[in-house]
Order: structure tokens, then sequence, then C-alpha cells
């Protein structure tokens, strides 16, 4: 399926068939995708759980303000971003980069320098809204494989992030969760958006030329 036609059958799912199971290789597929995605300067700050466990699930629904879809659905992605920048973490990236590479143990140190610069002169809220938006164009990558595998899927921001870091203990990771990203397959008789036209702003208000 070309990319396009997958982002024209795909929809913001909100009612999945508990008893449609995504095989674990395209499960696999669509990890691979959001772990590929690329980052500012390739720290990838943030870490995805893939949950089905459906006790763990069905925690998720009160987190997400009654919304059914993290315990219907066959795999729930949690996206949680680090809660700041630090020079362990930042150094482990590099150093494990320059080994990869068969590259001298310092052959980023100017770089890491340079970070430093930035991140360890603002706030650590700041840091983590940096962060979180990495994992949003990880997400995108995600949700965009998963349309290629006609795997349904719904982004969701509404959730409560102090619920779900407690259910996934992610302060003590030093981590705070940014998006939930269920996966399956739509319940076609049960989800009121599946009929509805997919509807974009007109391009012309969306797009502007410049030549």
């Amino acid at each position: 399926m070309e990319l396009s036609e997958a982002f024209e059958w795909r929809y913001a799912t909100k009612k999945f068939d508990p008893t449609k199971k995504v095989d674990e290789s395209f499960v696999k597929k669509i990890v691979d995708a959001a772990w590929l995605a690329p980052t500012s300067s390739g720290l990838q700050p943030f870490e995805l759980f893939v949950i089905t466990n459906q006790e763990l699930k069905e925690k998720f629904v009160s987190a997400s303000f009654g919304q059914n879809m993290p315990a219907e659905c066959s795999h729930l992605l949690v996206f949680a971003a680090w809660d700041n920048y630090t020079i362990e973490r930042i150094r482990s990236v590099f150093d494990y980069t320059a080994k990869e590479r068969n590259q001298p143990a310092d052959r980023y140190d100017a770089y890491i320098e340079r970070l430093k610069a930035i991140f360890f002169n603002r706030p650590a809220q700041a840091n983590f809204e940096h962060a979180a938006r990495q994992a949003y164009i990880a997400m995108g990558f995600a949700m965009a494989q998963a349309a290629t595998l006609k795997v349904d899927s719904v982004p969701m921001e509404g959730f409560s992030p102090d619920e779900v870091d407690g259910i996934l203990q992610l302060k003590d990771k030093g981590l705070k969760s940014v998006l939930l990203l269920p996966l399956g397959y739509r319940d076609e008789s049960g989800d009121w958006l599946l009929p509805q036209k997919k509807v974009r702003r007109p391009i012309n208000e969306f797009l502007t030329e410049i030549a």
C-alpha cells in the first residue's frame, strides 16, 4: 500500500475489537519505526512501553478519563520522555555511538560540550518539553508504519500524566508520560467515527508556497 493510500485509510480509531490481536511481527515493525525515527542530536530522549497485560491496560481507562481504547486495544504503546537532560544520559548515548562506529572514545566530546551549553542553562521543564517533542516524531513514524500494515491506531493526549506515571512508576525511572498509542483492529459496527468523511482544512488555507 502506498503511504498516501495508507493515510487515507487510517483514522483515529475510537473503538477496537478486543477479540482481534495484532501479530507480533507487525508490532515489531511498528516499534522499529519508532526506534528508527530521527531525534534531535540523535539522543532518543524517551522510552517506549508496549503493554499487552489486560489488567494493566484496564488501569489506563480511568487514567484517560473513561476512554475505553486502552482496554479494548491489542497492544498499548506508551511514550515516556526523559524528565531532564543530564550529562550521564548524554554521554551514554555518545559513548555507545562511538563504540558502535568504531570511533575514538573522545570523538564527540566537543559536541557534548555544546549540548551542555544548551541544555544545562535552561529549566528542567523546558528540557522535558524538548524531549517530549522527539517522542511525537517517533509516534508519527509508528502510526505511519501501522497504517501501511492496516493496523489501526489512535494517538491519545487525553489522559492524566500523573496517573499514567504512577501506573508505570515512571518517576523512579526519570521519565514522564507523553503519549498513548493503542494498536489493534477497528470495531466496524461499533465505532461512530468510522463512517464519517475524513475532513481536513482546505489545502489553500493550509498550504503556502513560496517560489
